[in-house]
Parts: C-alpha cells; structure tokens; sequence
C-alpha cells in the first residue's frame, strides 16, 4: 500500500461486503434505484459504481487516481478520471449522485457540493456519506513528527479544531453543521441527515461472535440519540427548481473525462 497516497486520497473499499451492502441498503430507503441515471462521485476501483448495476444501466463514474479509475472500468463503463471539483457533466443530467466518503479529500469541498448539486436534476437526490467528527477513531490515520502513521487513532477528532488539523491535516473530519454548511444558499432540502455506525466486517471474519455482538449493540444505538457518535454521516438532499445563476455551470474540459454529449446518452 502507498502510505502517502492512502494519507491523501484514502483508501477506496476493494471488496464488497455487508459493511457496504448495509450502506447501499441505506440509499435505497430514500432514493429508487431502478432505471435511473446515476453517478458515483469519487468511484474509488468501482464497487459501488458496479452495485448501483443491479438496479439501472445508466451508471457513470469518475474518478481522480488514473489506476483506480481503469480497475474501476473493469466492474462497470462509464468510468473516467475527472476531479469533483470540476464534473464533466451538463447540468441536471443525473436522479442520482452519489459521494461515498469522498468530500474529506477533495481540495475544495465547497466547491465539490456545488457541482453535486449543478448536475443533479430537479427532483433528484444526492446521497452523501462523510467521516463524522463526533467518531471516537480518526480512520484515516495521523501525522507525528513529519511521518505519517495509519490506522485507527483514538481520540484524535475530539480533539480542539487546531490539533486535531495538526495531526490530521490530510483528511476533513465534519460535524453535522459544518457538512450542511457545505450546502448553504443552493437549492437543495434535506431529506434525512444522520450518523451509522461501523460494518465490522474485519471483526466479524476474525472474531464472528464479538462482531455480531458490535453490530447489534451499535446498530441499536443509531436509533437513539447516541447515533450522533457514529462513525458516517448520511446525508441525502433533494435539488429544487434551481434558480437562474443559482448553481453555474462548471462543466470542465478534462481531457480524459466523460463528454458532456456522452452523460446525456445515458437516458
């Protein structure tokens, strides 16, 4: 593994288990999958982007790292290397777009949920998943030193907003207010906004009791108000009637991206 690409752009999910079926299984109470037009923002190798299959073939991916993108090609077409800042799409093309533990990373997360909701046509909905800073662990590792060190790290997002940056300056952590403020003035309203806990599904293989035993306990929790120190945030947001110049069109000529004329193909 590339520590310091990991540290960067994160680790995309290489395999698909219930950890991730549970999560599609979240997007599916709030949005119908069947026959839509779909795009799977920060598409990692494709494990969603292949998921979202099942469902409709109108399933476009992109995204930033050109060897992921190509083993992302692999499970589904309609994969290509673009930035999220940037989407290589006309405006309103998609029912759905989809942002799974992606906007931690980017340069410009502002700008990333404008074209989210730029390319989502009125009425569709937008489907987020972000690291919540309320989680006991930073999963994405830390800085100590001047090197970096992955893994779990307890206790690093309760620390103050300075600290915390310092030790983890690679990667965003967001609190409920500051992942809805990513969205202020656009026009969009929230559907359901809430916290999940972990898969387990590293546990489960190696200790399937303990496992359980976590899921049960946690699962129960995000029906209660201890939900707020899950590990996700799941947002999902509906796009309104968009307002003249509300949401401009950034639509970037990315080489090696997706044609605007090929997005719309995918009705």
């Amino acid at each position: 593994m590339d520590l310091q690409k990991a540290a960067k752009r994160g680790n995309p999910s290489f395999v698909w288990r219930a950890g991730q079926e549970r999560r599609l299984d979240w997007v599916r109470r709030y949005i119908p999958l069947r026959d839509r037009r779909i795009l799977d923002v920060g598409c990692g190798v494709g494990m969603y982007t292949a998921a979202f299959r099942r469902y409709t073939p109108h399933v476009f991916g992109i995204e930033v790292e050109l060897e992921r993108a190509f083993e992302a090609q692999e499970r589904a077409q309609g994969v290509a290397q673009a930035l999220g800042e940037t989407l290589p799409f006309t405006n309103d093309t998609f029912d759905l777009v989809f942002s799974h533990e992606v906007l931690e990373h980017v340069t410009d997360d502002r700008r990333c949920a404008q074209e989210l909701v730029r390319v989502t046509r009125p009425g569709g909905r937008i489907a987020i998943f972000v690291p919540n800073r309320r989680y006991a662990f930073e999963t994405h590792g830390l800085y100590w030193r001047g090197e970096y060190h992955f893994g779990n790290k307890f206790g690093v997002n309760w620390l103050p907003t300075p600290w915390r940056d310092w030790l983890a300056p690679h990667v965003r952590a967001y609190t409920a207010r500051g992942l809805r403020r990513l969205f202020d003035a656009l026009p969009v309203r929230v559907i359901v906004h809430t916290q999940i806990y972990p898969g387990y599904d590293n546990i489960v293989a190696r200790q399937p009791r303990l496992g359980k035993v976590l899921q049960e306990c946690t699962y129960a929790l995000e029906k209660t108000p201890l939900r707020i120190f899950g590990l996700s945030h799941f947002l999902v947001l509906e796009v309104s009637k968009k307002a003249r110049g509300q949401v401009k069109n950034q639509k970037s000529k990315i080489e090696s991206g997706v044609p605007a004329s090929q997005a719309a193909e995918a009705s």
